[in-house]
């Protein structure tokens, strides 16, 4: 499975490569925040990993849902930049 990851760094990457070592999964890493402007660099992805200055407005879901994205993944505890009714 294609996942993005928004808001990277070095240590985000790998961390999240060594935990993916025995799965396998396709992990796409974007320094960019998360946005309307950056959706479409998460086209074929089902998952998108968003960090805490990440904006999941009602745009933003939009562009990732018509390009394929189905589940959102939060690296934070708040989820005040997610449009939850949208979502």
């Amino acid at each position: 499975m294609r996942v993005a990851f928004f808001s990277t760094k070095s240590y985000d990457r790998e961390s999240f490569e060594a935990a993916n070592k025995n799965y396998h999964h396709e992990l796409v890493f974007f320094d960019v925040q998360l946005n309307a402007k950056t959706a479409v660099l998460a086209a074929d992805c089902p998952v998108v990993c968003l960090f805490v200055n990440d904006i999941a407005d009602a745009a933003t879901l939009d562009i990732l849902a018509s390009r394929g994205t189905r589940l959102l993944a939060l690296r934070s505890a708040g989820f005040n930049t997610v449009d939850l009714q949208r979502a």
